[in-house]
């Protein structure tokens, strides 16, 4: 029996990997804020008969406190972790700071990756083949790192925070490995692309109306769209960093994957949780 924990594992592609592993017999812990959707979690294993592997951690991903909690309680709770899967992200289309002072896309869907994929390397290292699976969207819409304002006080829209933070997990994952050169855990960066999930509920009503208009006509199921990442996370490439973009190969020697932009970055990224 394998273990994984999800975060973001309470919807979308998050529950439904998910409920994927726990019907193959094995062991998922989820992660994410809402008590109603972890609960429904929880009713939904128990409905396959997966009651007694299932579990759901309650944790607000946006604050460094609760990021390092979770480290805490997964230590804890597991002896082996085979898979950490990142599914937590949330469009916001005004500016939010966190209780950190920090921007709120930023902290949510990049930090939390940062500290929780670093901290739960020793049990990952415990498996046999471990596998760090990060839901982005490398080779996805273009944009750009702002270096001297990573929290967007200056002119934030909800699409700059997006794209910047999609740029900021090409060059986590790129820097991963560097970290840890003898790690055996594999770091995979995976767009999906279109996938008929609730990303549109925070959006304004014209452009949420947009958005699910375009989901009817476009995007994948659920369902469909996690087949080819459970195939992945159950059998991780060989490479210490690889890309897929629905299911295709991307390389990661593009300026993307630039190493030395992926260790200014992570130097940045230390700077910041210093003292927090």
């Amino acid at each position: 029996m394998r273990t994984y924990v999800v975060t973001g594992g309470t919807d979308g592609m998050g529950k439904g990997l998910g409920l994927h592993f726990l019907g193959k017999g094995d062991r998922v812990i989820a992660v994410a804020s809402g008590q109603a959707r972890g609960q429904r979690f929880l009713d939904d294993a128990a409905r396959i008969g997966a009651a007694d592997r299932a579990a759901f951690i309650r944790a607000d991903l946006s604050t460094v406190a609760g990021m390092r909690a979770i480290v805490r309680q997964i230590e804890a709770d597991v002896d082996r972790l085979d898979g950490l899967v990142f599914a937590t992200q949330r469009f916001q289309p005004k500016r939010v700071e966190t209780a950190d002072g920090l921007e709120y896309t930023f902290a949510l869907s990049y930090l939390s990756r940062f500290v929780i994929g670093h901290g739960l390397l020793e049990p990952l290292e415990r498996a046999r083949r471990p596998v760090i699976f990060n839901l982005a969207a490398p080779d996805g819409i273009p944009g750009e790192i702002d270096w001297d304002d990573l929290q967007l006080r200056r002119g934030y829209k909800g699409l700059r925070a997006s794209t910047q933070t999609s740029r900021a997990l090409d060059l986590l994952g790129a820097d991963f490995p560097q970290r840890h050169p003898e790690a055996k855990t594999r770091y995979v960066l995976y767009n999906p692309m279109f996938v008929k999930t609730a990303m549109a509920e925070p959006l304004p009503l014209p452009l949420r109306a947009l958005t699910n208009g375009m989901a009817l006509l476009f995007a994948q199921r659920v369902e469909r769209a996690i087949v080819p990442m459970a195939a992945i996370i159950e059998d991780p490439p060989r490479a210490a960093l690889s890309a897929f973009k629905k299911g295709k190969p991307l390389s990661v020697e593009d300026k993307a994957f630039d190493p030395e932009n992926a260790a200014r970055l992570h130097r940045i990224t230390a700077e910041i949780l210093k003292g927090r």
